[in-house]
């Protein structure tokens, strides 16, 4: 299935893309923690007006170029499958490097993310909250635990999340088993997709970062979800973390 969607297109109804379900926002408990901004207090003056200002940048940014994109659809049937059960979200999974496009296609929907207890995680955490995204404070460095257990949390209250599965530093494309932890925990199915742009500026970074250049049109493929059992062993989360990575792999291709 495929689905073409630009500015000036915006279908209605539950094939809608490009914008968050009024099902999957209304009605659901939030959690002050990950809806609400951080008390900047323990940060200096200098620290807190570059938080703030790099908040408001990356905004402004992401939502500037991001109209301006035109979206091309495929596999838009995965995602209505992996919605299929009452009040069941999935919990989306791509590569770091397309954060960018990925930020802006699915904003509005309250999908809750991982961003790290740092300086950077702050105003990660500050700009995608202007998204609609909640921002569960830990990384696989940095308090990747309590964040887990908070995902689970708002989870079970109907919550979507997402992870940059290769993130925060990487190997590039490499699956970490973040995702497919939290799968086993809450029963909800993992979601691989990819935003491909036609045109963008590749950043000097360990995961050569997108920045789509504007008007430029992108292709985003959705796979079939993952589910992985409550019961899964060791062995049985390394291959549905192999499962994961093939899938990312043949959405890249």
């Amino acid at each position: 299935m495929q689905v073409s969607l630009d500015k000036r297109e915006q279908p209605d109804g539950e094939a809608s893309p490009a914008r968050g379900e009024q099902r999957e926002r209304d009605g659901k408990k939030t959690s002050p923690r990950a809806y609400a901004r951080a008390d900047l207090s323990a940060y200096t003056f200098k620290q807190r007006l570059i938080i703030r200002a790099a908040d408001l940048a990356f905004y402004v940014l992401i939502h500037a170029i991001g109209r301006t994109v035109r979206f091309r659809v495929e596999g838009w049937e995965h995602w209505e499958a992996a919605t299929s059960r009452d009040g069941q979200q999935p919990i989306y999974t791509f590569w770091h490097n397309r954060v960018f496009l990925a930020t802006y296609f699915w904003r509005q929907r309250g999908i809750v993310v991982m961003t790290s207890q740092s300086f950077d995680g702050e105003y990660i955490a500050r700009f995608i909250q202007r998204f609609g995204y909640g921002a569960s404070r830990g990384s696989s460095s940095r308090g990747a635990v309590g964040a887990l257990v908070e995902m689970v949390k708002l989870m079970r209250q109907g919550r979507a999340a997402a992870f940059t599965i290769d993130g925060p530093r990487g190997p590039r494309y490499a699956a970490k088993m973040g995702a497919v932890l939290l799968a086993k925990k809450t029963g909800a199915p993992v979601l691989p997709f990819s935003i491909n742009a036609g045109r963008y500026y590749s950043a000097p970074s360990w995961d050569g970062f997108q920045v789509p250049y504007p008007f430029t049109r992108a292709r985003v493929r959705l796979a079939p979800p993952i589910y992985v059992p409550s019961d899964a062993d060791e062995t049985a989360l390394e291959a549905k973390r192999d499962e994961l990575q093939r899938a990312l792999d043949a959405l890249n291709d």
